[in-house]
């Protein structure tokens, strides 16, 4: 493992070498024959995190964006896919996918085609044939701006920020390029060389970006984000639209489907109100019910306010628990003699001294272990205490094993 780790921090600092010996005028021939062996097996994830190095090391986000094209140079036919592309329709990595084929076949079809006859006469016609060409190239501001409003903020909560922001400096440089192609085109003066090479530096740019999105960009993120957070950008990606193709259909995953289940089955009602939506699933609160009369065991809530909020009704319940003392005080749900070492329990909770006890008696042939649980949210935040009382006496009893199914 330790070798592992020195081969990667060895690797990490050729890596940044290459990079600033670029960024001091050497030839991106020179600079690949001299690391050609170092960088074999380069991952997306290495390169993010050279990246992030450099920024802190004091290296503005503007020299790496002016080198971002050289990056892609030396890199070419060197980056290991971790992950399968990923190809599930629907899903936000497969359509971006699909629009980068199609924006390419655009490129290389009907624009480079439109673009060769207007070199070759710059006739008003072929022109406003590149025109209309610019202007349904600019749809690919919609596959930008998916990636850097939907797809970026999740990379930077896991502090993965430098790539982002140099792929967004390119996003805009080429955006900035379109439109002064546009304005070149139809304020045209018969500077067709220039304007040629406007059109093909604009053009070869965008092809770069699609490179750096196949090979760097997409493997980093489905490397990255989580499945719950690409739901999100799937949610989210119809308001701001798609380039040029439309997705061929639905991402079909369970926890879509079962949304939709949800809506139709609440029939556009208010969630609350025929399902109560959990970080983990869907329930009813049919469903909720039963699951909680279920479980072997007496359940009961009392919240931080020391009101008793809730208690299942098993088929066997251990303790006696009438509706009555549903929205009362704690001391109604315990015998007065233990009112008290319940009351302290519930202060320990409150005060954060203590997070569980649990006690255990004899009842009759019953073995009962009654256990006290502070709930807390995920700030820590103080919500109430959860009793559970079990009948451990056919646990303790279990010897051996069993692997087979009872006759």
């Amino acid at each position: 493992m330790s070798e592992l780790i020195n081969n990667r921090e060895y690797r990490q600092e050729k890596l940044k070498e290459v990079i600033k010996e670029l960024h001091e005028g050497k030839t991106v021939e020179e600079v690949k024959v001299k690391f050609a062996e170092v960088i074999q097996g380069v991952t997306a994830k290495e390169i993010s995190e050279m990246e992030v190095q450099l920024v802190k090391e004091g290296l503005p986000i503007e020299e790496i964006q002016s080198l971002c094209n050289v990056h892609a140079a030396v890199f070419k036919g060197s980056i290991e896919e971790i992950h399968h592309p990923e190809e599930i329709p629907g899903h936000p990595i497969y359509t971006m996918r699909q629009e980068n084929k199609a924006i390419e076949d655009f490129i290389e079809g009907t624009m480079k085609s439109n673009l060769n006859k207007f070199k070759n006469d710059d006739s008003e016609e072929n022109r406003f044939a590149l025109v209309a060409d610019v202007n349904l190239l600019w749809d690919i501001d919609k596959h930008y701006s998916r990636k850097e409003n939907l797809i970026f903020p999740y990379l930077e909560k896991y502090g993965i920020t430098s790539p982002p922001k140099v792929m967004w400096g390119v996003d805009d440089d080429i955006r900035a390029m379109i439109k002064e192609v546009k304005l070149s085109l139809t304020s045209y003066k018969g500077n067709k060389e220039e304007v040629v090479k406007k059109v093909e530096d604009a053009l070869n740019e965008i092809k770069e970006m699609i490179f750096k999105e196949e090979s760097i960009l997409f493997s980093m993120c489905l490397d990255t984000l989580t499945e719950d957070e690409w739901i999100n950008i799937y949610n989210e990606s119809d308001e701001i639209g798609y380039a040029i193709i439309a997705p061929e259909e639905k991402w079909h995953r369970a926890k879509l489907d079962m949304e939709e289940k949800v809506k139709e089955e609440t029939k556009g009602a208010n969630l609350d109100k025929g399902y109560i939506k959990f970080e983990t699933g869907f329930l009813s609160a049919k469903e909720i019910n039963h699951i909680f009369n279920t479980i072997p065991g007496d359940m009961t809530f009392v919240d931080k306010d020391n009101i008793v909020k809730y208690f299942s009704q098993g088929k066997e319940r251990l303790f006696a628990r009438t509706k009555a003392v549903i929205g009362r005080t704690v001391e109604n749900c315990h015998p007065p003699a233990s009112v008290n070492v319940v009351e302290k329990i519930v202060n320990s909770f409150k005060s954060g001294e203590k997070d569980s006890e649990s006690f255990w008696i004899k009842m009759g042939d019953k073995f009962v272990m009654i256990s006290y649980y502070a709930v807390r949210d995920e700030n820590g935040e103080f919500l109430g205490t959860l009793e559970f009382s079990q009948d451990i006496a056919p646990i303790q009893a279990i010897t051996g094993e069993k692997r087979l199914l009872s006759e």
